[in-house]
């Protein structure tokens, strides 16, 4: 007699789910001391480096922001933010995102993993999900650090916006909070273009660096006088579009459109990243996935993506030139010392004078008569006036200007000392920062000039 068995009754291992498969690749990830190491350096390095940097002698004046770091703990998140977006979230990005599928790659364990998972697409979803939630944390690190260690080495003070106007406290706080928000948006681009170089250069070192490297060509593109509708179609733009938030009205036309080019790099980054994943032949042990199909499946599509947002952003936004122009450069000079003004006012405990009654005006030129007075250069002067009620004689202060190619500019006092020739002020309290002396501010590259 032959026995027989019922394949009903063979067991089956169930399906993995990318809820089960996102924990186990998180717990994998966040076992590693290098993203150990990462999460513990961005929760606690910021707020020190704040508490100590603002007790300090010397600031950072180069930095935007920086010179504020002595006055008002909000400051001190804005340097750090402007650091990581440079530097700190290009790393970050490569060693998280970057290593996700390579790692697999070096330890050949792509049989196991699929044996256990069965589902590529699954997989792919799972790590995906597991960087993503590795980058959050540690970018939410370094904000909330930054903050905690401001407010406990300056405390909750004012903040003066990059236009020479107040920000409450509260203002202020909602504000850093939002640019750090912002910044989520090219930071994923970067993680994005981080998955698709892990997968498709397999465990070549090249897939760690990708971000990184796209991060630095992007930066150096941003130091040329390229047109406006090339520098907002980079991703990395959002980078440093935030600074418009601090600006009265804010500056949000570039900022938004910074953050839409980067959300759509990063979808068509991870689509390109999961299209070559669930193509490969994981059947063959000798095949990591790098090869020609990296260059048609991956660098490829995104030279043509960047081409196509920068034919969408020019009609779009109408932005032609450099975005800097004479105008622009007066109106916002006028408007940044009318604001300043009236904070030494006070400092100096002189009647207050609104900015309607001082009807402050600029004259600036670039590089004598024998330049045009647009673009950016550190040949930019301008020549302020302005009135002050029951006094015939006006008032007149010289700036020397050094603007960059994104509309940042740094406005340099050159007289007359009692205004704007020296550092300090003497105040009642005593010998306090001159806020006219020098002063940060943001041209809006993408807006028309300003009418009077």
């Amino acid at each position: 007699m032959t026995a027989t068995v019922d394949v009903t009754d063979v067991p089956t291992a169930g399906r993995v789910s990318v809820a089960r498969g996102y924990r186990f690749e998180l717990v994998k990830m966040v076992s590693q001391w290098r993203v150990r190491l990462l999460v513990l350096v961005c929760w606690i390095a910021p707020a020190l480096f704040v508490a100590a940097v603002s007790q300090q002698g010397s600031l950072p004046v180069d930095t935007l922001f920086g010179r504020w770091m002595h006055a008002t703990a909000w400051a001190g998140p804005l340097v750090v933010l402007g650091f990581s977006g440079t530097w700190a979230l290009p790393l970050l990005t490569s060693l998280v995102a970057g290593d996700a599928f390579a790692s697999e790659d070096r330890l050949g364990t792509w049989r196991h993993l699929l044996v256990a998972v069965r589902s590529p697409r699954r997989i792919f979803a799972a790590k995906a999900l597991a960087s993503l939630t590795v980058i959050v944390l540690l970018v939410a690190g370094l904000a909330i650090s930054s903050t905690v260690g401001g407010l406990v080495a300056i405390g909750n003070h004012p903040l003066i916006g990059l236009d020479g106007h107040l920000l409450t406290p509260a203002d202020a706080a909602g504000k850093v909070l939002l640019a750090w928000v912002c910044v989520l948006a090219p930071t994923l681009a970067l993680a994005a273009i981080g998955l698709l170089g892990s997968v498709a250069l397999g465990r070549s070192p090249m897939g760690l660096l990708l971000p990184a490297i796209v991060a630095l060509t992007m930066q150096l593109a941003q130091m040329l006088p390229i047109p406006v509708a090339v520098r907002l179609a980079l991703p990395g733009y959002a980078f440093t579009a935030w600074s418009g938030l601090f600006t009265s009205p804010a500056q949000l036309g570039p900022l938004l459109v910074g953050i839409g080019v980067s959300l759509v790099w990063a979808v068509a980054a991870t689509a390109l990243a999961y299209r070559l994943f669930v193509r490969r032949d994981f059947t063959n042990l000798t095949d990591d996935g790098a090869g020609r199909r990296a260059l048609t499946g991956g660098l490829l599509p995104l030279v043509v993506l960047l081409g196509v947002s920068i034919g969408v952003v020019t009609p779009a936004t109408g932005a032609t030139g450099s975005g800097i122009e004479q105008e622009k450069v007066q109106q916002s000079v006028a408007t940044a010392f009318a604001h300043l003004y009236r904070l030494q006012t006070k400092q100096l405990n002189r009647p207050d004078v609104t900015e309607a009654q001082l009807k402050a005006t600029a004259a600036c030129t670039k590089g004598g008569d024998q330049v045009a007075a647009q673009g950016a250069g550190n040949d930019w002067r301008c020549v302020v006036t302005w009135h002050l009620p029951d006094v015939e004689a006006a008032g007149t202060a010289i700036y020397q200007l050094d603007v960059t190619p994104d509309g940042r500019y740094v406005a340099d006092g050159d007289g007359p000392k009692e205004v704007n020739g020296f550092f300090l002020v003497r105040t009642p309290q005593g010998d306090a920062p001159n806020p006219l002396w020098q002063f940060d501010a943001k041209l809006e590259l993408l807006s028309a000039t300003p009418k009077e």
